[in-house]
């Protein structure tokens, strides 16, 4: 619609299969606006409960090294995806913040970062230690 600056998509006499696919298009379109126009933001809390983990994050802001985690010597580099950028959150410690213009990058730098620190062979109730992601929507001007 040119007046109201809208699109509009219609289907008509469809099954619930094309329905759906044309609601995953349209989310898709709604997502890309969002980016481009505000960005998209996670921000991850590092949780661990005896050794405190070490981050360092180099190569402005496009890789993250994570030391110390449940003891371990070995280091854990992440390297994040095209066009997101990861930054320490000041007000809140132990916090990263991934921001970027693709959803679906900046959610998967997230979850590179997630299954590099998941615990293997331990009981996970117990052993809670890792990053998980604490919030995440647009970027907006506080």
């Amino acid at each position: 619609d040119k007046e109201s600056n809208t699109i509009i998509c219609t289907m008509f006499f469809s099954s619930n299969k094309r329905l759906s696919s044309l609601r995953t298009v349209v989310s898709h379109m709604s997502n890309c606006f969002d980016g481009v126009t505000k960005g998209f933001r996670y921000k991850m809390r590092a949780v661990y409960a005896h050794f405190p983990v070490n981050l360092n994050i180099g190569n402005k802001g496009e890789k993250i090294e994570i030391r110390n985690f449940l003891g371990e010597k070995r280091i854990r580099t992440c390297v994040m995806q095209e066009g997101v950028t990861i930054k320490r959150d000041d007000a809140v410690k132990d916090c990263l913040v991934l921001e970027g213009n693709d959803i679906d990058n900046v959610s998967k730098s997230a979850a590179l970062i997630h299954m590099s620190c998941l615990v293997k062979k331990k009981d996970i109730r117990k052993f809670l230690d890792g990053f998980y992601v604490s919030e995440k929507g647009v970027i907006s001007d506080e």
